[in-house]
């Protein structure tokens, strides 16, 4: 059985946009996939769009901020993974540059340092070589720079 899609006025579609924008910032894209389950018609999702940016529901720099904020502080994300994941976000490199400042230097070596030496810790039955290669491979695949964790290798 195939369930009838409920039709919303141009209002209600647009409330619903801005409840979506305002429980957690959005960006462009997810904005743009949502109104495709509304079947609006292209002026309507301009007028919408338009309205989110002016009235600041929809920020693209500061969905960028917090989204970087977010996967590093509390996910614990490198930045080489928080900018592939933005990327296909659609968000541009240079937005993505410019608010990688979110992360403070000392932060990112303080949390390196904190994954290294838990996982390196828990590697039990290995080689001294192998604890640090498995670490390594570990540190790449949270999104760590290869030449940052090399350089914290080096402190050790």
């Amino acid at each position: 059985m195939k369930m009838e899609k409920k039709s919303y006025t141009f209002d209600e579609i647009k409330q619903k946009l801005v409840n979506y924008c305002v429980y957690q910032d959005r960006c462009h894209a997810e904005v743009e996939q949502k109104m495709r389950d509304f079947l609006l018609i292209p002026e309507a999702k301009d007028e919408i769009f338009l309205y989110l940016m002016k009235e600041n529901y929809l920020n693209e720099e500061r969905f960028t901020r917090s989204y970087i904020r977010g996967k590093f502080y509390i996910k614990h994300w490198g930045k080489t993974k928080i900018k592939i994941n933005l990327k296909q976000k659609g968000v541009t490199e240079k937005l993505i540059s410019k608010s990688m400042d979110e992360i403070d230097d000392e932060d990112y070596e303080k949390t390196i340092r904190k994954i290294y030496e838990d996982y390196f810790s828990k590697q039990k039955g290995l080689k001294e070589y192998q604890k640090k290669s498995k670490t390594i491979k570990y540190l790449l695949s949270r999104g760590f720079e290869y030449d940052v964790v090399l350089d914290l290798m080096n402190k050790d």
